[in-house]
C-alpha cells in the first residue's frame, strides 16, 4: 500500500426498495472522488455496500411471502445491478448478511458490554419502524419522526444500551481540534448545537420484538440494533477483528472519508465515533454529509409517481449523461433537483452543444486541414494568450476545489473552459485561415491549441464522465494525463466520433411519457392477473370451519397471537396470526374461525403455523376475525 493511500466509503444502501436517482448520488460521488485520488498518486481503495438487517425488511418478507433473506437477495442484487449500470469503479461491496461482518459484529457488541459501554436496561419512547430510531416525546416534530415525518408507535422493552453520554466531551473535543471532521460546516455546526451541547441519552442498541438481525451472542433474545451493526462495515469489511485485526485493516484504517446522505450525519459524526471511542479505534479523518437529490421540490416516493431510476436514465441517454448531471447539478450545500427537462436541457446546452460540438469539429478540422497530423507552433496573438492563460487558470481551480469535494463548482469551471475554446474557435475562424496558403502556419496553431486544450478537459472531467473521456483520448491518439497546456507537442488524430447527440426535447418527453403509461398497464394487468384464478384454481383451497380451543400471546412477537385449533382432525391444529392488536386471547376463546386447511407450515417467530385464519380489513387500521359461531366444527366452506 502506498504512503498516499486513501480509504473511502459510501453509506451501505438500505435494502428495502430498488434504488432510485437520489439513492444513487452516494456511489457516483464517491466514485468520481475516488477516480480523482486515483489521478492525483493515490492508491484507492472504495467500500460500498448493503445494509440488510431490520424490522422493516422483515415486515416486507412477510408481505412478499418469503424469507427475509431471499428478499434481502434480490434487492442487493439489484443495488448492484444499479451501482455497475453507472459505471461505478467499487473494490468492494459488503453484505450486512456476510458471514465474517455477522461474527465480527457479535464480537464488538459483546466486547462493549465486557467493558461496561454497553449495559442492560428498559426501553420506552416513540419508535420510527422506517428510520429504525426511537425518540423521546419532545424530540417529535408534529408528533411525528423527526427524520422522516412518518407516524411513530409507542415502545415499550427490554434492551441494550450504549453509554454515549460517557463519550459526549470527548467528541465535542475531537470536532473542536479537528474542525474539517464534518463538511460541509452547516451540518457540523447542527450536531454540535442540537445534539452535543443539549446532552447526549444513552442509545438503545438491540431490540426483541423482531428477530431479523444480528443476535447478541450472550442474549439470543436481542437482535443488535441496526446502527451498530451497519455503521461497523466501514471496518468489519476491511478485516477489523477485536481479538486480532488484518494487515489491510491496518493499512487502510482510519478511513480518509465517509460518503454519506446530510439525513444520516448524526449516526456517523455522534454513534459511529463514540462506538470506535469505545473500541480504542481510530476515528474517520472526515465525513461528508452531501444534499438531497429531489424531483423538482419533492422527494421522490412510489406513491407520488416521481420516482426516477438512474440505471433507466443510463440506459436512455447514456451512463455519462447520468453521472455527468448528478455531479454537476447538486450544490455543496444545497439539495438539488431533477426532472427530465431539466436533464435534457443541462445535456443539450453541456453535453452536445459545448462539449461534445467542440471534440468533433477540432479533430475533424484537423483531418480534413491536416490530414490528421499537427505540431506546435508559436502563437502569440491575445485569443491565444488568454485561451492559454485561461486553460492554466481552469487548472488551477478545479484541483481547489476538487479537492474540497466542491464537484459541481469544478464542473462548471471545467465547461466555462470549454466554452472559452468554442469561442477561441469563433475568433481565429479555421475555416476562413483554411482558404489562404500563407496563414498555413497559424491554422496549424490554431488546431494545435484547440487539440491541446481538449486533451487537458478529456484529463479534468475523467473522474465524472469517464467512458467519454476515454474516447476523447482515443480520437487524439493521446493519453497523456499531464494537465501543464504544453506537455504534448504533437498530435496524430483519429477520425472524429461524435460523443453525445442532441436529444430532441419533445420527442424524448413523449417517449418518456409513453413507456411510463405502458408500464402503469402493465402493472395494472399483473394486478388483474394475481386477482383473478380459475375455479379448479379456487378448488384447491381447503377451507375449514375450526374453534378455538386455546389462545394466548407469542412472548417474542407483539403481533402475533398462537391460537390452538379443533377443525374435527384427530390432533389440534396450531396457527399463528397477526391480529394481537385488535384482540386478546380471552376475546377468541371459544369462537369458530374459518381456516386455510391446506397451506404449507410456515414458522413465525418459533412458532410452527399450520394454516392461516380469515379475517376481513374493515377500513384503514380494523380488522376483523370472521367468526361462524353457527357453523359445526370441520365443515368445509366452499
Amino acid at each position: 500500500m502506498s504512503d498516499k493511500k486513501f480509504y473511502i466509503t459510501t453509506a451501505i444502501a438500505y435494502t428495502s426498495r430498488k434504488p432510485h436517482i437520489g439513492n444513487a448520488y452516494d456511489i457516483v460521488l464517491a466514485d468520481m472522488i475516488a477516480r480523482y485520488k486515483k489521478m492525483m498518486g493515490y492508491e484507492v481503495f472504495l467500500m460500498t455496500g448493503s445494509d440488510e438487517h431490520g424490522q422493516k425488511i422483515e415486515q416486507y418478507a412477510n408481505e412478499a411471502g418469503i424469507t427475509p433473506k431471499e428478499y434481502v437477495d434480490n434487492v442487493s442484487s439489484q443495488i448492484k445491478d444499479v451501482w455497475n449500470s453507472l459505471n461505478t469503479d467499487y473494490d468492494k461491496f459488503i453484505r450486512t448478511t456476510d458471514e465474517d461482518h455477522v461474527k465480527t459484529v457479535q464480537k464488538i457488541f459483546k466486547k462493549l458490554y465486557e467493558q461496561g459501554d454497553i449495559y442492560k436496561g428498559h426501553y420506552e419512547g416513540k419508535y420510527c419502524v422506517p428510520c429504525e430510531s426511537f425518540f423521546t416525546q419532545s424530540q417529535l416534530v408534529d408528533g411525528k419522526c423527526p427524520d422522516c415525518g412518518r407516524e411513530v408507535t409507542d415502545a415499550k422493552e427490554e434492551a441494550y444500551f450504549l453509554r454515549l453520554s460517557k463519550y459526549q466531551d470527548k467528541l465535542l473535543e475531537h470536532f473542536e481540534k479537528n474542525p474539517d471532521f464534518i463538511k460541509p460546516e452547516s451540518r457540523k455546526n447542527e450536531m454540535i448545537n442540537n445534539f452535543l451541547k443539549p446532552g447526549l441519552s444513552d442509545l438503545c442498541v438491540s431490540r426483541s420484538s423482531f428477530t431479523w438481525g444480528i443476535p447478541v451472542e450472550f442474549d439470543d433474545k436481542h437482535i443488535i440494533y441496526v446502527w451498530i451493526d451497519a455503521l461497523s462495515n466501514y471496518i468489519t469489511g476491511i478485516g477489523y477483528d477485536p481479538d486480532g485485526s488484518s494487515d489491510k485493516y491496518n493499512k487502510l484504517w482510519p478511513a480518509d472519508l465517509h460518503v454519506i446522505g446530510k439525513d444520516i450525519v448524526r449516526f456517523h459524526t455522534i454513534y459511529w465515533p463514540i462506538i470506535l471511542m469505545a473500541l480504542g479505534e481510530p476515528l474517520p479523518k472526515q465525513v461528508l454529509g452531501h444534499p438531497w437529490v429531489l424531483v423538482g421540490e419533492d422527494k421522490m416516493s412510489k406513491s407520488k409517481g416521481n420516482v426516477i431510476y438512474a440505471d433507466e436514465l443510463a440506459a436512455r441517454f447514456g451512463v455519462d449523461a447520468v453521472r455527468y448531471y448528478l455531479l454537476s447539478e447538486i450544490p455543496f450545500t444545497q439539495d438539488g433537483t431533477i426532472t427530465y427537462e431539466s436533464f435534457i436541457t443541462k445535456f443539450n446546452a453541456d453535453l452536445a452543444n459545448t462539449l461534445g460540438n467542440l471534440v468533433n469539429r477540432s479533430i475533424a478540422m484537423t483531418n480534413k486541414y491536416f490530414g490528421g497530423k499537427v505540431s506546435f507552433r508559436e502563437a502569440n496573438e491575445e485569443c491565444d494568450k488568454d485561451l492559454i492563460a485561461t486553460a492554466k487558470e481552469t487548472v488551477e481551480k478545479y484541483h481547489r476545489l476538487m479537492d474540497e469535494y466542491h464537484n459541481a463548482d469544478a464542473c462548471e469551471v471545467v465547461m466555462n473552459f470549454a466554452k472559452r475554446c468554442n469561442k477561441y474557435i469563433d475568433e481565429t475562424t479555421p475555416w476562413a485561415l483554411a482558404k489562404d496558403e500563407d496563414k498555413k502556419e497559424r491554422l496549424e496553431a490554431v488546431l494545435f491549441n484547440l487539440l491541446e486544450c481538449i486533451r487537458i478537459l478529456g484529463v479534468l472531467l475523467t473522474p465524472v464522465i469517464p467512458a467519454s473521456c476515454e474516447s476523447i483520448k482515443a480520437q487524439l491518439c493521446n493519453d497523456n494525463i499531464c494537465t501543464d497546456f504544453g506537455s504534448v507537442t504533437q498530435y496524430s488524430v483519429g477520425e472524429p466520433s461524435p460523443l453525445f447527440a442532441r436529444i430532441d426535447m419533445q420527442k424524448a418527453l413523449e417517449e418518456i411519457a409513453a413507456d411510463n403509461a405502458k408500464k402503469a398497464e402493465e402493472e395494472k394487468e399483473n394486478v388483474v392477473t394475481l386477482e383473478q384464478i380459475s375455479i379448479d384454481d379456487f378448488a384447491k383451497i381447503e377451507l375449514k370451519a375450526a374453534k378455538i380451543t386455546h389462545c394466548e400471546a407469542i412472548p417474542k412477537a407483539k403481533k402475533l397471537l398462537k391460537l390452538t385449533l379443533d377443525d374435527g382432525s384427530a390432533t389440534p391444529r396450531t396457527v399463528a396470526s397477526g391480529i394481537a392488536k385488535w384482540y386478546s386471547p380471552e376475546d377468541l376463546i371459544g369462537h369458530t374461525v374459518i381456516v386455510v386447511a391446506n397451506l404449507k407450515p410456515a414458522k413465525l417467530c418459533g412458532v410452527e403455523s399450520q394454516g392461516m385464519i380469515l379475517a376481513a380489513d374493515c377500513g384503514e387500521d380494523d380488522v376483523k376475525v370472521i367468526f361462524v359461531d353457527d357453523v359445526p366444527k370441520g365443515s368445509k366452506i366452499r
